[in-house]
């Protein structure tokens, strides 16, 4: 496995353009939760006047997946719901995403059973973003894109946003307005995220944000 050095200057001002390559390339940009990937997606993109890098944020495509596949969800869940007194539903009849957040992650059978229904909707999408946007570097913009292979395959190397787990922590509670523990039962979650990424042999750049 080749490793690239750890980039740890982010107050250098040419620090985000030296990350930007001189060929269009599809690169995945990830990262523990809260670690500041959107932040980096929004600096990367903004090197270029000329619009040839572009950033998806999985998070978001993730969600228009759900929002696809919510009747199947809500049939899937709904059992495991009723016995974890979990209300799926929202007033309006949409689906609770918070709700289910809490329903998957705490069980990783549940979460999986998740995975299965998204992932292939979410690739399907993902493509269609990345030929939309051929001749530009494309940034996919995800925590754990080593789950969807045939999205990382596409990839010519990551980039890795790493922060301290302090920090970590004010940001998610800060965001999500979440209960602590349930934000650090989703940082459990992601321990062996960075070995996951070491399997790809792909070359890896750390961002110390």
């Amino acid at each position: 496995m080749k490793f690239m050095k750890k980039i740890v200057k982010l107050s250098d001002k040419n620090f985000f353009s030296k990350l930007i390559p001189d060929t269009p390339e599809i690169i995945c940009l990830c990262g523990q939760m809260a670690a500041g990937k959107n932040y980096v997606a929004q600096k990367l993109c903004s090197q270029t006047s000329d619009k040839k890098c572009v950033s998806l944020d999985l998070d978001k495509t993730v969600h228009l997946a759900i929002e696809k596949l919510t009747p199947k969800i809500l049939q899937t869940f709904e059992k495991d719901a009723k016995k974890a007194k979990i209300e799926l539903q929202n007033k309006d009849g949409s689906l609770n995403r918070r709700a289910l957040g809490a329903l998957i992650f705490a069980r990783p059978d549940l979460l999986k059973k998740q995975e299965d229904l998204v992932y292939p909707e979410t690739v399907r999408l993902v493509k269609e973003f990345i030929d939309q946007n051929k001749g530009k570097t494309v940034f996919l913009n995800a925590t754990v894109l080593y789950k969807t292979p045939q999205l990382l395959k596409l990839c010519s190397k990551i980039y890795f946003v790493t922060s301290p787990f302090i920090k970590r922590l004010v940001r998610a509670k800060r965001r999500d307005k979440m209960p602590l523990r349930q934000i650090i039962k989703r940082f459990k979650t992601q321990n062996k995220l960075l070995s996951e990424y070491k399997k790809t042999k792909l070359p890896v750049i750390f961002i110390k944000n």
